[in-house]
């Protein structure tokens, strides 16, 4: 059975930021003779992982909503310079944002069962009428039960 990650993006401002910032990481893993595939570092490893790699997500919380989801297509424990172990998340980089949610702060991630998932935003949702006001408005007034 799926599971995924719930993780904050701290320091990004939208997602077009962290597309821009995944870029970059990724350009410089490249230029510095690196695997060549999007990680991100974090410090334990999930004891779920063989739920997490079975279709798992990694969904980012940015500006205290959960606004985009990445597919995680591997777990790797890790060795730092410093002696210290880590996780490294490999990542698919395409960024499918989804529907709203909103999010209070977290330290970490913490998993995220499919049923709490915000949906993928689709074509279809982006044309509805609520796509016309900020989606942080829709989001409130959806959790409203008003549109």
């Amino acid at each position: 059975m799926t599971v995924h990650l719930l993780k904050m993006a701290v320091g990004i401002e939208s997602v077009d930021h962290l597309r821009a910032v995944q870029r970059r990481r990724l350009a410089q893993a490249r230029e510095t003779g690196g695997i060549g595939d999007l990680r991100h570092f974090t410090r334990n490893m999930p004891k779920r992982d063989a739920e997490v790699l079975d279709g798992g997500s990694i969904f980012w919380a940015i500006k205290g909503y959960i606004r985009v989801r990445q597919r995680i297509t591997g777990l790797e424990r890790v060795t730092r310079e410093d002696g210290r172990k880590r996780c490294a998340f490999i990542l698919d980089p395409e960024l499918v944002q989804t529907v709203l949610q909103p999010q209070k702060p977290i330290q970490g991630w913490r998993y995220l069962e499919p049923e709490a998932a915000p949906a993928d935003l689709t074509d279809s949702a982006a044309s509805d009428a609520d796509s016309a006001m900020p989606p942080e408005m829709a989001a409130e007034l959806r959790a409203l039960g008003l549109i």
